[in-house]
C-alpha cells in the first residue's frame, strides 16, 4: 500500500495544531510528516505519536518529495506556495479562503460533493467554517427535497479568529470582572485585526466578522451565501446570512431557516433524514432539553443538529439549530477527511 509523505502549513496555528492532532488518528497511510512554519516559529518542536518533530521554516523546497499538503497559515501564503507544491507532484488541500471561488477548484465537504474531488488540478478548497457544519445538516435535507431558500444566523467563538483572539477573550474577560470598564478594555483583534476600529468581544456579541463588502454584508457573510451555491452546485438557493461573533472559546452555532422545492416534508421525516446522514448526530427532544451545545461539540467531529421545527406561518419552512467544533469539522477535521477520501478514491495524484 502507497504510504503518503504529508506537510502541515502552518503547523503552530489554531488550525495547523488541530491538523496534527487529526493526523495522528486518521486512516491515511502515512509515511513522514512534515511540520512547516515561518522562519520565527523554525527549530520549534512538536510530538507525533510520540515522536518528537522539529518544524521546519516554508519555503519552495519545502514540498519536495511531499505528497499531500495542508495549508492553514493565511491566504497570502496559499498564494504563493501552494502552486510551489503542486509544481512539485503534492496534492494542497487548503483551509483559507484563496481558492474558494476559483472556478477550476473543487470546494469539498466530503459528506456532499465528494465527486468534485475528480475534478481537482492539484488544489482543493476547504470551504469556511460556518458554511461546512451547514452543508452537512442540509444536505441530507436538499437530497430529497430541495432548498428554495436559506437564512442563517450564525453565533461564531473566537478560535475561528484565531489563537490571539483566544487570549484577548481570556483577558477581557478578566480585566472585566476585576472592575476594569468596558470601554477601557484593550481591544486589537475584533471583529477584524485588518479594519480601522477594535471592540471588546468579552461579555459581548459584535455583528461582524471580516471586513464589509457589497451591500453592506460581510466578507463572512458572502463566504456563506458563494460556497453554499457552489458546494451545492445551484445557483437558484436563495442564501443570506448574518454573522456574529459571540465570546465562546470554540464551537459555532447556527441558527438556520430553510424553505424546501419538494412537498411531503415534515418535521419527523426531517429528523429522521438527519439521524441517518453521515457526519450528523440528531440531538432533538425538548422534554428532555436535549439541544445541540457549543461546549458538548469540543473534540467531536460531527456536526451536531436539534431544534428542528416548522414554521409557524410558512408550510415549507423549517428551522435548524446547527452546532460543530469549528477548528475540527468546519477547518481540521475537514481537511484531512478530504485527504482521506482522496485516497479512498484513489485520486492522490503522485
Amino acid at each position: 500500500m502507497k504510504k503518503y509523505n504529508v506537510a502541515v502549513v502552518g503547523a503552530t496555528g489554531a488550525v495547523g495544531t488541530k491538523m496534527i492532532e487529526m493526523l495522528e488518528a486518521t486512516t491515511l497511510p502515512l509515511n513522514q510528516v512534515k511540520l512547516l512554519a515561518s522562519k520565527r516559529s523554525a527549530g520549534k518542536e512538536l510530538t507525533f505519536k510520540q515522536q518528537t518533530l522539529t518544524i521546519e521554516e516554508l519555503v519552495p523546497e519545502s514540498f519536495e518529495d511531499v505528497d499531500i499538503a495542508l495549508f492553514s497559515a493565511g491566504g497570502s501564503i496559499s498564494a504563493k506556495f501552494a502552486p510551489e507544491a503542486v509544481k512539485r507532484g503534492a496534492v494542497v488541500i487548503d483551509n483559507t479562503s484563496h481558492f474558494r471561488m476559483d472556478p477550476n477548484v473543487p470546494l469539498v465537504v466530503p459528506e456532499v460533493n465528494p465527486h468534485a474531488l475528480k475534478q481537482h488540478q492539484g488544489i482543493i478548497a476547504n470551504p469556511n467554517c460556518s458554511t461546512i457544519q451547514m452543508m452537512v445538516a442540509l444536505e441530507p435535507i436538499r437530497k430529497v427535497y430541495g432548498l428554495e431558500r436559506v437564512l442563517v444566523s450564525t453565533y461564531q467563538a473566537v478560535s475561528g479568529a484565531g489563537i490571539k483572539a483566544i487570549e484577548e477573550l481570556k483577558t477581557q474577560a478578566t480585566a472585566y470582572i476585576n472592575g476594569t470598564p468596558a470601554e477601557e478594555l484593550q481591544a486589537d483583534i475584533l471583529p477584524c485585526g485588518s479594519d480601522e476600529k477594535h471592540f471588546p468581544i468579552a461579555f459581548n456579541a459584535l455583528p461582524q466578522i471580516d471586513v464589509f463588502s457589497k451591500d453592506d454584508y460581510t466578507y463572512e457573510e458572502w463566504k456563506m451565501v458563494n460556497e453554499t451555491k457552489k458546494i451545492m452546485e445551484d445557483d437558484s438557493i436563495k442564501v443570506s446570512a448574518t454573522c456574529v461573533r459571540i465570546p465562546v472559546l470554540s464551537g459555532h452555532s447556527e441558527s438556520v431557516y430553510i424553505e424546501v422545492k419538494e412537498a411531503g416534508a415534515d418535521v419527523a421525516k426531517i429528523k429522521e433524514l438527519i439521524a441517518a446522514a453521515s457526519g450528523a448526530v440528531l440531538q432533538d427532544d425538548p422534554s428532555q432539553q436535549l439541544y445541540p451545545q457549543a461546549l458538548n461539540s469540543i473534540g467531536r467531529k460531527e456536526t451536531f443538529v436539534g431544534r428542528i421545527r416548522q414554521d409557524l406561518d410558512i408550510t415549507n419552512g423549517y428551522h435548524l439549530w446547527v452546532v460543530s467544533d469549528n477548528l475540527l469539522k468546519g477547518a481540521a477535521w475537514n481537511s484531512v477527511q478530504i485527504a482521506e477520501t482522496l485516497h479512498d478514491m484513489d485520486l492522490v495524484r503522485v
